[in-house]
């Protein structure tokens, strides 16, 4: 079974056709889909904003990134358990749309992005924690993590207005 037929497969599901064609399901998800979107970028454009320098300077970036992680995680299971259901309804569509494409390499990008600024930098906050400037790398970071989130939600919300074929 290649991709194409999966996607097929994945819309004819009893859910994927209830999601489709029920009252509301696609809206309700839809909506659900974007306040989860609305935490999880919230929270870390917060953090990204205080790697930049900006934002909430006085405070430690540890601090900051401690107390948010909940909701963000929050935020993040909701948009991609919400995400995923919506992916049943229209899934072949989705396979040969340009725009959802990019948005799932912009989320796999800000994923790699967390993964290695963690895995360097963040290590030695202890040594940069209270700077109201971060290093450069940490900037880079909140840099490259805003524009993945915001190419990630411009191409989510282009999915269904622009409909490019690969």
């Amino acid at each position: 079974m290649n991709l194409l037929e999966f996607c097929q497969w994945l819309e004819n599901t009893s859910l994927g056709v209830e999601i489709r064609e029920g009252q509301s399901w696609f809206s309700l998800l839809n909506g659900v889909h974007l306040v989860g979107m609305a935490v999880a970028f919230g929270t870390i454009a917060i953090v990204d904003l205080r790697l930049l320098g900006k934002g909430i300077r006085r405070a430690r970036v540890s601090e900051v990134a401690s107390s948010l992680l909940p909701w963000t995680w929050a935020g993040f299971a909701v948009m991609a358990a919400s995400g995923t259901l919506l992916v049943f309804s229209e899934a072949v569509k989705l396979y040969g749309n340009v725009f959802f494409w990019t948005k799932v390499t912009l989320l796999i990008a800000a994923g790699l992005n967390v993964l290695i600024f963690h895995r360097t930098v963040y290590k030695r906050v202890a040594e940069w924690d209270l700077e109201p400037v971060p290093p450069r790398q940490a900037r880079v970071t909140g840099m490259i993590s805003l524009a993945c989130w915001f190419g990630l939600m411009a191409a989510g919300r282009a999915i269904p207005y622009l409909d490019q074929k690969l």
